[in-house]
């Protein structure tokens, strides 16, 4: 059960012009992040469960990374809640790929780190993350192609290409998290990149950087140590 000794009013005790869906409806530039995920919830808690979604996770950005049982833990959400509040967050990613001029330029690898850190730096087992782009170096879809202890090994070179190639990319910036913290590569990593970067000239994919993402916002460009292919 979600305690009743909340700051805020309760659905109930809301008149209809104040409630979520109907403040959504009429007036949701207006609408502050509580509203707005009150409207995704819905059910008669949907004001207390917006309000402890946001005490736990603290800000939007976190909300997005959450995992589906994070969700699930929120006394009040549910399976079929966590489900629809990740399908809404999910439509709002999509739909800023989906629009050309709005999609995000990562001119430099400190824009690509920028990208990556906060959605890789406390991960607490090794991702191995494709953002695809196209010619002007916008971000066209990123991808998370393994999870688990990453060597040359089990990344197939072939894989990370075809996701390039069905996106009609021009170019592939490739990226991996070190859990213990310490973003320094390893012969590993250096051999990944290797094979990546030749297989890119062979199908005509530039791979400009593998990032490596340590902790306290600490990373290493694989291409600053003269691996990966030219920046614009």
């Amino acid at each position: 059960m979600i305690s009743n000794t909340y700051p805020w009013p309760t659905l109930k005790h809301l008149p209809l012009c104040e409630r979520p869906v109907y403040r959504v409806s009429h007036s949701v530039d207006s609408c502050n992040l509580a509203e707005l995920l009150a409207a995704v919830i819905g059910g008669s808690q949907q004001i207390e469960i917006a309000h402890v979604l946001l005490g736990t996770f603290e800000n939007l950005g976190n909300l997005v990374r959450a995992s589906t049982q994070e969700l699930e833990a929120i006394a009040g959400l549910g399976a079929a809640g966590a489900a629809r509040l990740k399908a809404a967050l999910e439509l709002g990613r999509r739909m800023l790929l989906d629009v050309p001029e709005d999609r995000l330029v990562v001119r430099s690898v400190t824009d690509a780190a920028s990208l990556l850190i906060p959605e890789m730096a406390h991960l607490e087992q090794e991702h191995f993350r494709v953002l695809y782009l196209d010619t002007r170096n916008r971000l066209l879809d990123s991808e998370t192609l393994y999870v688990g202890s990453l060597n040359a090994t089990h990344i197939r070179v072939g894989e990370v290409f075809r996701g390039a190639i069905k996106r009609n990319c021009a170019a592939i910036i490739v990226a991996h998290n070190h859990p213990s913290t310490d973003p320094s590569p390893s012969p590993d990593d250096l051999e990944v990149t290797r094979q990546l970067i030749a297989a890119g000239d062979l199908v005509g994919i530039d791979v400009l950087d593998h990032l490596i993402i340590g902790g306290h916002q600490r990373f290493v460009s694989l291409h600053e140590q003269g691996l990966g292919g030219p920046w614009p």
